[in-house]
C-alpha cells in the first residue's frame, strides 16, 4: 500500500508532509476494499466530495498518522496491518508539545524557582531536606497561588511611577506643541513686510483679526478627505476628524504659503516637515473652508452704502455707479483632448485659459466675484450667466470698457451702461475727449483690484488640471481676501504701498 513516487502528498487536513520534502515517511493508498476506506475517510475527518475524490495512485495518507501497533515486520519488511486506521492527528493533540501548568508560568513570571512537586518517599531521600507534602488537589488548582509578600505595594508603586512618567510626558509634547506652533508662526510672520508677502495681509494687527474671526469654527475643521468617505449628507463630529500633524494656526499658514507666497508643495512638505499628502489635504480643505466662510459675507453694497462711501470725483462725472466690472483670465494646463482644448482656448490670450467676472464699489471694494468660465466665452455671455444682472436695481449703472456690449441686457433690469464712447467721426469731440478720460480714470480702479488678485502667486504658474476641482474656491478666495489688504485710491496711492 505503500507509495515510492515523489508527488504524494498527504490528504489529511492541516498536514503538509509529501515525499519530496520527506522522502523518509511512507505513504499509503486509500483501501481499496469500502468498509475500510470508509473507515479512514471517517479517521481523518473528511467527506468524498467534488473538492475531496480518492483516486488510486494520487490520494495518499503519511505513515505519521499510524503508530508503531499499525504495521507489521512478518516478511523483514515494514508494512501497513491490513485494517489498520489513522489515528495521530492534530485535533487529537498528537505532535503538540505539553503546555507549561499555570502554577509554573506564575512562578516564572514573579522571578521564583519552579520546584517539583515531590511525594513523602523522595522527599524523605533527599539529603534529609523537610518538604512539605503537597495533596493532589493544590497540584489541580495552582493558578490560585498567591503572590509573595509585598508583590501587591510593589506592583501599585510600580503604577503610580509610571502614570506621573506619562503626566510628564504629555506636559513636555503639549509645551513642544506649543513652541513649534509659536516658532513657525515667528518664522513667517516676523514683520508686517514677512506678512505681507507670506500672507498678502496688510500687516499682523489685520492677520490676527482675521484669524481670531475664524478659529472659532476652524477649530472644528473636518478634513476634506475624510468628508469624501463620509458623503456630503451625513454628519461628522470634530473628534472624528483625521488626525492633524500640525497646529491649526500653521494649517492656516501652510495655505497662505502656497496661495499667497506661491510655494511649492513639495517645499512646504520640507518646511513643516509633513507629507505631501498631508499638504495637499490641508490645502484642498482650508480652500473649502474659507470658500464657504468668505462665500457667506454680504459683499454687495447697498445703493445707500455705495452712495456713502463714493468717492468726490465719482460724484462729479458718475454719481449714479453702482459697480464697475471686468474680466480677466488665468492660464491654465493645455488638456490632451481636442474638445477641451477648443474650449478653453483664449483668442484675446492666445492661449489655455481660466475666465472669470470680477465687480468693484466706487470705493475700490471688491463686491462681486464670478464662477470660472473656460476662455473661449465671451464677454457679454460671461456677464449674462454669471448672475451679477440680477443684483443691479431700477436706476443703476454699471461701468465697464467698450469689449462690454450689454446695454439691451442692463435696460431689461433698468439699468444703465457707462462705457467710454465710440469714434464716430473723424476724431472726438471735446466733450468725449473728456468723458474718456474721465471714465478711464475711475475704471483703472478694477484694473487695480484684479492686479492685486493677481499678485498672489499662486497664478505665477499655469494652473494644473489637477486643481480644476478647486479653482474656483482658490480664485474666490483670493478676491475675497484681497478686500482685507489697503483700500484702492483713485490716485493708486495707497495701492501701492499695499503691494
Amino acid at each position: 500500500m505503500a507509495e515510492a513516487t515523489s508527488r504524494c502528498h498527504c490528504s489529511v487536513p492541516h498536514c503538509s508532509n509529501n515525499k519530496q520534502r520527506q522522502p523518509y515517511l511512507s505513504f499509503h493508498a486509500f483501501p481499496s476494499f469500502e468498509y475500510d476506506r470508509k473507515k479512514w475517510v471517517h479517521a481523518i475527518r473528511r467527506d468524498q466530495s467534488m473538492t475531496f475524490t480518492i483516486l488510486r495512485g494520487s490520494t495518499f495518507v503519511c505513515s505519521r498518522h499510524f503508530t508503531d501497533a499499525d504495521y507489521t515486520s512478518a516478511t523483514g519488511r515494514k508494512r501497513l496491518k491490513k485494517g489498520a486506521v489513522p489515528s495521530r492527528f492534530l485535533w487529537n493533540n498528537w505532535g503538540q508539545t505539553a503546555r507549561q501548568s499555570v502554577y509554573e508560568r506564575v512562578r516564572a513570571r514573579h522571578g521564583l524557582c519552579a520546584c517539583p512537586i515531590l511525594s513523602s518517599d523522595d522527599a524523605q531521600e533527599d539529603d534529609g531536606d523537610m518538604v512539605p507534602e503537597v495533596t493532589a488537589g493544590a497540584s489541580d488548582h495552582d493558578y490560585a497561588v498567591a503572590p509573595p509578600p509585598g508583590a501587591q505595594d510593589a506592583a501599585a508603586a510600580r503604577i503610580n511611577e509610571l502614570e506621573a512618567e506619562v503626566r510628564r510626558l504629555e506636559t513636555e509634547v503639549m509645551q513642544l506643541r506649543i513652541e513649534h506652533s509659536l516658532s513657525q508662526f515667528q518664522r513667517f510672520c516676523a514683520s508686517d513686510e514677512d506678512i505681507r508677502f507670506y500672507t498678502r495681509f496688510p500687516s499682523e494687527e489685520v492677520f490676527q483679526a482675521f484669524w481670531k474671526a475664524i478659529e472659532p469654527s476652524a477649530s472644528m475643521l473636518v478634513f476634506w478627505s475624510k468628508a469624501q468617505k463620509k458623503g456630503q449628507t451625513a454628519r461628522i463630529e470634530a473628534s472624528e476628524s483625521h488626525h492633524r500633524s500640525l497646529p491649526l494656526i500653521d494649517e492656516f499658514i501652510l495655505y497662505c504659503c502656497r496661495v499667497a507666497a506661491g510655494l511649492k508643495e513639495k517645499m512646504l512638505a520640507d518646511i513643516f516637515k509633513v507629507s505631501l499628502s498631508t499638504v495637499s489635504r490641508i490645502i484642498i480643505t482650508w480652500a473649502n473652508y474659507l470658500y464657504l466662510i468668505l462665500g457667506s459675507l454680504p459683499i454687495w453694497m447697498s445703493r445707500q452704502e455705495v452712495n456713502s462711501t463714493m468717492p468726490e470725483k465719482f460724484r462729479q462725472f458718475c454719481p449714479e455707479v453702482r459697480v464697475i466690472i471686468d474680466c480677466t483670465e488665468i492660464r491654465c494646463q493645455n488638456p490632451s483632448a481636442l474638445t477641451l482644448q477648443s474650449e478653453v482656448f483664449s483668442s484675446y490670450k492666445n492661449t489655455t485659459t481660466f475666465k472669470g467676472l470680477i465687480g468693484i464699489a466706487p470705493c475700490g471694494a471688491v463686491t462681486f466675484v464670478s464662477s470660472l468660465f473656460t476662455g473661449s466665452i465671451s464677454d457679454q455671455e460671461l456677464t449674462k450667466k454669471s448672475g451679477i444682472l440680477d443684483l443691479l436695481e431700477q436706476g443703476d449703472a454699471c461701468m465697464a470698457d467698450k469689449g462690454f456690449t450689454i446695454t439691451s441686457m442692463l435696460a431689461e433690469r433698468g439699468a444703465k451702461l457707462i462705457i467710454p464712447p465710440f469714434k464716430m467721426a473723424a476724431q472726438f469731440s471735446r466733450e468725449d475727449a473728456e468723458r474718456t478720460q474721465a471714465i478711464a480714470r475711475l475704471r483703472i480702479l478694477v484694473e487695480r483690484a484684479i492686479r492685486r488678485v493677481k499678485e498672489y502667486h499662486i497664478w505665477d504658474t499655469a494652473v494644473p488640471l489637477t486643481m480644476s476641482g478647486t479653482v474656483n474656491q482658490l480664485w474666490t478666495n483670493c478676491c475675497l481676501m484681497s478686500n482685507f489688504q489697503w483700500p484702492l485710491d483713485v490716485k493708486g496711492h495707497k495701492s501701492a504701498s499695499a503691494s
